[in-house]
């Protein structure tokens, strides 16, 4: 996206929009999954940092160690919201020409 671009999107308020719902779409259509202790527990994100899987594997289950696999969910859910954080980067970048993401989006690190 240009200069130019950017000031036709200035002047029509419903391209800027438009437009924004279309970026909102692709985030929330973004899945990601982050996994720990070699896969044995995988964590699935969408766009929107929403959890919309979390599968462990059995034989890491020791119900005398809930303390490992607290941090083995941890690690998982670490690494699918690092992965989040890198594609809407990416998807952000390419629709703006660069640019990275706005102060406050989620994943951009800057509230």
């Amino acid at each position: 996206m240009d200069f130019s671009d950017i000031m036709r999107l200035i002047k029509d308020p419903q391209a800027i929009q438009a437009q924004a719902e279309q970026l909102r779409a692709k985030t929330m259509a973004i899945e990601v999954t982050g996994s720990s202790g070699g896969g044995l527990v995988r964590i699935t994100l969408n766009g929107a940092f929403e959890m919309r899987a979390c599968v462990i594997a059995p034989e890491i289950i020791d119900p005398s160690d809930a303390s490992m696999l607290q941090d083995l969910v941890r690690a998982a859910f670490n690494d699918a919201a690092s992965r989040i954080r890198e594609e809407l980067g990416r998807e952000f970048s390419m629709g703006m020409g660069g640019m990275g993401l706005p102060p406050g989006f989620p994943g951009s690190g800057i509230a």
